[in-house]
């Protein structure tokens, strides 16, 4: 077996230090290494979409990046939407619009969509449906999920306007 090298990665704001296996998946060392636990394993294939991260500002499923690859790179989790105990927009519509059901799908879903809503912070329906066109449901049918992440992008520009007033 090969040994183990060390990377460096900025996780949800935060240096961590791993070692890793060459061949060992970034889902692997996110959930068995650093215990979070909330990108979930779906079919190892890039198909599901449940693995979704941020990488560096893009999403990417993690059961298709070594996390050697990562090495200096920021991710972002799931876990790390939350900020000072107050859920992320995102994470709020979700819960508001009822968009999930099983859970499954939901920590990638909702890491893409938060990443979406920063690429389009003004989206259609028929723009949500191709910006999430990579993570699958097989519970909800999608409608409750576009209503959540449009009451995110409603908040997120609310906020922003806040911001700038």
């Amino acid at each position: 077996m090969a040994s183990k090298t060390p990377i460096k990665l900025t996780v949800n704001g935060q240096q961590r230090e791993v070692l890793v296996h060459p061949r060992e998946l970034l889902i692997h060392t996110l959930r068995e290494q650093l215990g979070l636990t909330g990108a979930h394993i779906g079919c190892e294939t890039s198909h599901c979409g449940a693995c979704t991260v941020d990488l560096d500002g893009a999403s990417v499923k993690s059961c298709t990046v070594l996390a050697m690859q990562a090495n200096g790179s920021e991710v972002l989790t799931v876990e790390g939407l939350a900020q000072g105990g107050e859920l992320h927009p995102v994470q709020e519509g979700f819960m508001q619009e009822h968009g999930l059901q099983c859970g499954f799908c939901t920590p990638g879903m909702e890491v893409r969509a938060y990443r979406f809503l920063q690429e389009n912070p003004d989206p259609t329906d028929e723009e949500i449906r191709k910006g999430l066109a990579g993570n699958l449901c097989r519970c909800t049918g999608y409608q409750n999920i576009i209503k959540a992440v449009r009451y995110a992008a409603s908040k997120l520009a609310t906020e922003k306007s806040r911001e700038m007033a």
